[in-house]
């Protein structure tokens, strides 16, 4: 095997490692989620983790990965290549096998319909959440995919969006968004008069579980973008994409002890995620230090992101929104700041800054608006909320199971009956 072959093969197995461990962030999420909810609806919060992959997996594969890859037709879409037949790509001119780009790619198409879950959880039905998985990963997630990373009218001005900020997570919380506002608080969210009053999940050591494997996924997702092992940028981005998490757990930590006198350990667990997803989009160009304030407002931005959905009366569940689309918009905007040679605090002027800003606008109005209409059709033909009845009894009642049948051996109803 020559020099290239090797390199070829090195940077294949790289990229199958790193696309692993972002299928592992599966596991993750469902940790997440699980803890931060109630356990009536574990058994429920598992299954949707894993078949909201296994959706995507086949969605993405048959038409996708076609709309997002394939031919560029005016900026917009991409053309052909359904069934991602490796014929119709060769346009993409891959250092590595087509199949280990593929899933590569597939990762992260599961990881941006995996994040409706946590927002939506504990009210919504099974059937209605697997229609939306596809029809975020078919209709949705491609197009902006392909704006930014598939040639099309923002990779044309030249956004950037290294791992994902904006195409993975953003549209994951602007998908959630536009779900909450069709799907309404859960029963005893708020009270009678409007005020939110909390509702607290059953284990933090799940929780916590759950954030460890997502940071540790993490470097899969933002140094494994790379798609290269033999990139020098490798460990630059490995060491940015920590130390953002590190700083939006830390900012988000001494927020919540400044207004509660608390040491809340959901606040550091969610600010560690709003760290990781901020300093995503710019990982590969900011340095070190602006990663630091990069995930440290991405976890300051936690507490005010939350307060603006409570007074709108919007119940997210695990703080998705925040933590995904603010945390996400924010980082998006980072880059314009920050990027080392670009950045307008960084000599480079304000030209990326307002592409960046112009990015992100943009994909929150086709998310959010494509959406509410996907979510509108869903509502009206199988319906989207589960009965009062089953959410009270715990959402596992659809699936026949309890998490924890030793522990529940009839419903719990924690409330005082405000809806």
């Amino acid at each position: 095997m020559n020099l290239d072959g090797w390199t070829v093969g090195i940077d294949s197995a790289w990229t199958m490692v790193a696309a692993s461990l972002v299928f592992f962030m599966q596991a993750g999420f469902a940790m997440v989620e699980a803890g931060f909810t109630r356990s009536k609806n574990a058994a429920n919060i598992v299954l949707k983790n894993l078949m909201d992959f296994v959706v995507a997996s086949i969605a993405f594969w048959a038409v996708g990965f076609g709309l997002m890859f394939g031919a560029d037709a005016a900026g917009l879409i991409g053309l052909g290549g359904f069934g991602s037949a490796e014929s119709r790509f060769l346009h993409l001119g891959l250092a590595i096998p087509f199949f280990v780009f593929l899933w590569f790619q597939t990762t992260f198409a599961g990881t941006a319909s995996t994040i409706v879950s946590g927002a939506m959880a504990e009210r919504t039905k099974f059937s209605a959440y697997l229609l939306f998985s596809a029809a975020i990963t078919l209709l949705v997630y491609p197009v902006v995919g392909h704006w930014i990373w598939g040639g099309g009218w923002l990779a044309q001005l030249g956004f950037v969006d290294f791992a994902g900020s904006t195409v993975v997570h953003s549209v994951g919380a602007w998908a959630a968004l536009a779900g909450l506002i069709f799907l309404g608080p859960r029963i005893g969210r708020y009270d009678k008069q409007g005020r939110p009053r909390k509702i607290v999940g059953h284990n933090l050591v799940l929780a916590a579980l759950g954030v460890f494997i997502l940071w540790f996924g993490w470097f899969g997702f933002n140094p494994g973008s790379t798609l290269s092992a033999t990139d020098p940028n490798i460990g630059r981005i490995a060491v940015t994409t920590n130390l953002g998490a590190a700083a939006g757990a830390l900012a988000a930590l001494l927020s919540a002890y400044l207004r509660t006198g608390i040491w809340e350990v959901g606040a550091a667990l969610n600010g560690a995620l709003a760290g990781l997803v901020g300093i995503t989009a710019g990982t590969a160009f900011v340095s070190p230090a602006a990663a630091i304030v990069i995930g440290a407002v991405a976890g300051l931005l936690l507490a005010p992101g939350t307060a603006l959905l409570e007074r709108f009366r919007i119940d997210d569940a695990v703080g998705a929104i925040p933590v995904h689309g603010f945390a996400g918009f924010w980082g998006t905007l980072a880059v314009g700041l920050f990027h080392e040679t670009q950045g307008l605090l960084t000599g480079g002027g304000p030209q990326l800054l307002g592409i960046q800003t112009l990015g992100a606008a943009a994909v929150f109005g086709y998310s959010f608006t494509a959406c509410l209409l996907i979510f509108a059709v869903i509502k009206a033909t199988v319906g989207l909320r589960v009965s009062r009845e089953e959410e009270l009894s715990g959402l596992d009642t659809e699936h026949g199971v309890r998490a924890y049948p030793d522990f529940q051996s009839v419903p719990v109803h924690s409330h005082t009956g405000d809806d």
